[in-house]
């Protein structure tokens, strides 16, 4: 084994190790992830590198540990979201409007990752599989109806695929036929489950 596997590890539910994963996450999202490194999170932080390393080994194990508990935090917004009284409108309100950055450094840190990537396909099958099992009972309890041959996983893939490469463009400042493709959005969701503001 390595030194580092030796080496004595910090609290997970430690105030200093969430500090330093808040700090890590604003450089990622200000920034971008080539941003984050042992030394500039413990500058950032006002500490010395090496707390940074007796909370987290490897740069690698911090990138995991922000996304885990992102990973965390956006299921239990998934669910409560799903919960409402129009869970179509939900769903696509969480495709198209994740609210941060962080999915798309994670994505593009990967390419250069092995472990962010393996971690992070193992955490969207999981956030995915979750996703669906509350849509699913939801639209059934609902009574939204989805068109002929569109079962809840189709629409789970065809919204977030759909809803992210529209986020991705738009941050890009491409918006070319996005007016187009959000009124349709908006009357196949008036469509198949009604207004906002109806229940």
């Amino acid at each position: 084994m390595t030194a580092a596997a030796h080496r004595r590890m910090g609290s997970e539910t430690s105030k200093t190790r969430a500090h330093l994963l808040d700090v890590a996450e604003h450089l990622m999202v200000e920034e971008g992830y080539a941003a984050v490194g042992v030394r500039r999170v413990a500058r950032e932080a006002e500490v010395a590198p090496a707390l940074v390393l007796y909370y987290f080994r490897t740069l690698d194990d911090l990138f995991l540990a922000m996304l885990r508990r992102r990973a965390e935090t956006e299921l239990e917004r998934a669910v409560r979201l799903l919960e409402g009284p129009h869970p179509l409108r939900a769903l696509w309100r969480m495709t198209s409007h994740p609210g941060n950055t962080l999915t798309t450094e994670f994505a593009a840190l990967a390419n250069h990752r092995k472990t962010i990537r393996a971690e992070l396909a193992a955490i969207s099958e999981r956030y995915r599989e979750a996703q669906l099992e509350v849509l699913t009972r939801r639209i059934e309890e609902t009574g939204a109806e989805l068109p002929p041959g569109v079962t809840p996983a189709v629409l789970l893939v065809l919204a977030n695929a759909v809803g992210r490469n529209m986020m991705m463009e738009h941050a890009m400042g491409l918006t070319a036929r996005h007016a187009e493709t959000l009124a349709f959005v908006e009357d196949f969701l008036q469509g198949h489950e009604g207004a906002p503001g109806e229940s």
